[in-house]
């Protein structure tokens, strides 16, 4: 993959656009964390080894989050990392925003996995399976659900960039944060705006940077606008381009989004 590095580029066009994205109006820290982490589905577990005592284990697993965004785990009692929990419960959960891309967002979840109470099951197999419908497995006898419990929250974002970010809350302020109502739609507003309007897309990131794009596909949206994956001048980049105004409701990025290219197109005149 190419640099998605703006400071990688020479031409004083980037070093501009620089400025805009450091002062463009994204969602605050925790609740982009929280959004993420909760529209996430895969992760990978480290556990205390018991095997191996004194290194770590790691493991792929799938995990939904319950209404506070504490991930659940759907478990095997002859898993390694199952054995593992048993004997000691601290573990981390790290979630890679996108795993083809090391500088976009990383969250590292520390807490405690705990088994989910009889009274609790129903409502949590029933969130597990809204996100991994066909894992009926989940009934077999020798499954369980756990409950990672969180202590701290650290997330990095723009490793190796001009645009690195770090922080970490604690799991009163993760279960606090809310998520945001938008994201949700990323997926169908993102595919359709790439199928159907991709050249829409280019002229209002070429009108928001001021950079002659050649191309501009969207990745995701959010209530406070949008990141595209850009090409200018045979590299890659990642820009983020923030909405007038914040996106209450899905109808409201449709307007937004007309409202861009609307103004795009009158500058462009």
């Amino acid at each position: 993959m190419a640099s998605t590095n703006p400071s990688d580029a020479s031409n004083e066009e980037f070093n501009l656009n620089k400025a805009l994205q450091q002062k463009a109006d994204r969602l605050i820290s925790i609740e982009e964390v929280k959004t993420i982490f909760y529209h996430s589905i895969r992760g990978t577990l480290s556990t205390f080894s018991q095997k191996h005592e004194g290194y770590p284990s790691g493991s792929m697993v799938d995990y939904a989050c319950d209404s506070n965004g504490s991930p659940i785990l759907a478990v095997s009692n002859l898993a390694v990392h199952t054995k593992d929990l048993r004997a000691n419960p601290k573990c981390s959960l790290l979630v890679a925003k996108d795993s083809d891309d090391r500088t976009d967002l990383i969250i590292t979840l520390h807490g405690d996995a705990i088994p989910v109470p009889e009274t609790e099951l129903d409502a949590v197999r029933e969130s597990y399976l809204a996100k991994h419908s066909d894992a009926f497995w989940v009934d077999f006898d020798d499954f369980q659900f756990l409950r990672i419990e969180p202590k701290v929250v650290h997330f990095v974002s723009g490793v190796a960039t001009a645009f690195f970010r770090s922080g970490e809350f604690n799991g009163k302020e993760f279960k606090e944060a809310k998520v945001d109502q938008i994201y949700q739609f990323s997926k169908p507003i993102s595919s359709h705006m790439n199928k159907d309007h991709s050249n829409d897309t280019k002229l209002i990131v070429q009108h928001a940077t001021s950079i002659p794009v050649e191309s501009a596909y969207m990745l995701d949206v959010d209530s406070l606008g949008f990141n595209v994956k850009v090409a200018y001048k045979d590299n890659t980049y990642k820009f983020w381009i923030p909405f007038p105004r914040r996106a209450e409701e899905r109808k409201d990025v449709k307007t937004l989004i007309i409202e861009m290219l609307q103004a795009a197109k009158s500058s462009a005149n």
